[in-house]
C-alpha cells in the first residue's frame, strides 16, 4: 500500500543540482532518481477513501506563493549518529504558514500526523555510520551551497512505494498557490 504525503516538489534543474552533491560519502544511500522534495506533512498508509477526502480536502489550504532557498548541507540527529543527510531549506515565514495550513486542513480530515518541530529540508541520503571524518569533509565541502530564491507556486500530494531499490515517489495531485487580492 502507498504512504501518502504532502511535499513541495522542486524542478528539474534544482534536483539536477543537488545530484551533483550525491556521492563522495562512504555510507551514504543516496536519493534516487531526483526524488527530491520538501516535505510539508507526512501522512503514512492511508486508504481508498481517507485518501480521496485527503486528495479533496487539500484544494481547500489557500496560501500566497513565496520564494524558497536551498542553503548548506547538514544531518539528523544533530546530536549522536548522524542518520540523514540533508541541504537546508529557507521559506521565511510563509512556508512555516503553508506547513500549517496543510497540518490544520489534514487534521480536519481526521489523521493523526507527527508531533515533532517542523525542520525544512531536503534529504540527500540515508547514512549507516559514516565514518566521521568523510562526514566532516564532506559537510565542509558543500556547507556553501546555494539555489534559489526559487518561486514556489504549488504544493503537491505524494505517494510512496517502497521497493528493492528503495522508496519511488509519485505525484497524486498538485494544488496552486494564489496570491490573495487587497481589501
Amino acid at each position: 500500500m502507498p504512504r501518502l504525503f504532502v511535499a513541495l516538489d522542486l524542478p528539474e534543474p534544482v534536483k539536477a543540482g543537488l545530484e551533483h552533491l550525491c556521492g563522495g560519502l562512504p555510507g551514504a544511500r543516496w536519493v534516487r532518481d531526483r526524488q527530491f522534495h520538501v516535505t510539508l506533512a507526512f501522512l503514512g498508509e492511508v486508504e481508498g477513501p481517507l485518501a480521496r477526502r485527503v486528495a479533496e480536502g487539500l484544494h481547500g489550504v489557500r496560501a500566497d506563493p513565496f520564494p524558497l532557498e536551498l542553503r548548506g548541507v547538514g544531518h539528523f540527529p544533530p546530536r549522536g549518529t548522524p542518520k540523514v543527510l540533508w541541504v537546508g531549506v529557507d521559506g521565511g515565514p510563509e512556508l512555516l504558514a503553508l506547513h500549517h495550513r496543510v497540518h490544520s486542513r489534514l487534521e480536519r480530515l481526521g489523521l493523526q500526523l507527527e508531533e515533532r518541530r517542523f525542520a525544512p529540508h531536503v534529504t540527500l541520503a540515508r547514512l549507516v555510520q559514516p565514518p566521521l571524518p568523510e562526514l566532516l569533509r564532506f559537510m565542509d565541502e558543500h556547507m556553501a551551497f546555494r539555489e534559489g530564491p526559487l518561486p514556489v507556486t504549488d504544493f503537491q500530494l505524494m505517494s510512496s512505494v517502497l521497493g528493492r531499490s528503495g522508496a519511488q515517489h509519485r505525484v497524486e495531485a498538485s494544488y496552486p498557490l494564489f496570491a490573495r487580492r487587497p481589501g
